[in-house]
């Protein structure tokens, strides 16, 4: 299985549109983050897990050739808001493409593009498959996903494990009883935003606690900010067997 992170950034990414400070103005590829996603891909199936503002870029970046389906954690405008852009590979592979959230997720979809709900029918729009997911283990084709439920601030939202793999992003808050799909696995990914406190996000410091929690061999974190520091900087700082993703960064497991 191969993971490739699409972006590591925040709602705003890395740079923020006219912000002058040190992390937005540096010029390591690290620094810059476009909006959280990866891509993951096993037994002959391409998945992304959201489809954010940033999807259409992040699948020329990647040179994504297929894509079965994708994979939304929640409805939030940095996860969903490139959903559009699926056409293309429509037109590729002549077939609807296969999306798998829940219905409330469902439901924001259906408001933020009514065009491809609506039955009009007008002619070039997006065509997808709905699947309702909850949080009972579901496939996509041989590979099995396992809902984990996190909170981000008191919206529920789903992370997911795919076998030694599992993504955690926009978590404040994780019940004990979700916290055991995850033990056991062997890379972990976690939403580190900034190092003040935040109402819907981890900390660096909850972030750290929370991977030392769940103990996996390594643990990276996303859905960084431009407050929590310079890449270099920052992975000073981090334990042993703790990393910041960057975008582009491939993990075989």
């Amino acid at each position: 299985m191969t993971i490739t992170f699409l972006g590591t950034g925040t709602s705003q990414g890395v740079p923020v549109i006219a912000c002058n400070c040190e992390v937005c103005l540096s010029t390591d590829k690290h620094d810059k983050r476009l909006r959280s996603s990866v891509l993951i891909e096993a037994e002959d199936k391409v998945i992304s897990i959201d489809s954010g503002p940033d999807f259409r870029y992040q699948m020329l970046r990647a040179n994504v050739q297929h894509l079965d389906a994708i994979v939304f954690t929640h409805e939030h405008k940095d996860h969903i808001a490139g959903m559009d852009d699926i056409r293309a590979f429509n037109y590729k592979q002549n077939v609807p493409m296969d999306i798998y959230a829940d219905e409330r997720v469902q439901n924001a979809l259906a408001r933020e593009f009514p065009y491809i709900f609506d039955g009009a029918g007008y002619p070039g729009i997006p065509q997808v498959n709905m699947h309702t997911i909850a949080l009972e283990p579901f496939k996509i084709g041989n590979i099995e996903l396992i809902p984990i439920e996190v909170f981000h601030y008191r919206l529920p939202i789903k992370g997911f494990r795919v076998k030694d793999f599992t993504y955690l992003t926009d978590a404040k808050t994780i019940p004990d009883t979700e916290k055991k799909k995850i033990k056991g696995t062997k890379i972990l990914v976690i939403n580190a935003l900034q190092k003040e406190t935040h109402i819907s996000h981890f900390t660096l410091e909850e972030a750290i606690a929370f991977a030392n929690d769940i103990g996996a061999e390594t643990t990276y974190f996303t859905h960084i900010s431009h407050r929590l520091g310079k890449h270099a900087d920052v992975s000073k700082e981090l334990p042993a067997g703790i990393e910041l993703a960057y975008d582009g960064l491939k993990l075989t497991i």
